[in-house]
């Protein structure tokens, strides 16, 4: 398993009238854990888009259990729980100042050649870097 925790701050611009983070928001804070694992294990996102590896979302999950508020701190933990095949999944759960959980997720993105729009398989040199960061 790799294991990952970001925080970022709810902008007012994320919210509704409530002062609530519209719940469309949760997909980019969900990317913004994602790019951080990978920098996390040694190989940004624009590395691999360098190399002409696209990651296109193929499912997405997620369990509003609490709302996130303007202003709050929020702590993303990441997680990549299975070895990658043709895919690779994610999970995250969302905590706010008081470590209470408030959001559960999944995502599923695969491996997409970019010159020949084909899935491929977890290309080796990000392989070999989610070896090296596994943990039991």
């Amino acid at each position: 398993m790799i294991h990952t925790t970001h925080s970022i701050r709810v902008r007012y611009g994320e919210t509704d009238p409530m002062k609530y983070v519209y719940y469309g928001n949760y997909a980019e804070y969900f990317e913004i854990g994602r790019v951080e694992l990978f920098r996390s294990i040694g190989m940004s996102y624009n590395e691999i888009e360098n190399q002409g590896i696209w990651l296109p979302v193929s499912e997405y999950k997620i369990k509003y259990i609490r709302p996130a508020l303007y202003d709050q701190k929020l702590e993303i933990h990441t997680y990549i729980k299975k070895i990658p095949g043709v895919r690779i999944e994610f999970e995250y759960e969302i905590y706010n100042e008081e470590h209470i959980k408030i959001t559960e997720a999944s995502t599923t993105l695969f491996f997409l050649d970019a010159k020949t729009n084909k899935i491929i398989k977890c290309p080796d040199v990000l392989m070999k870097l989610i070896l090296a960061n596994w943990k039991e």
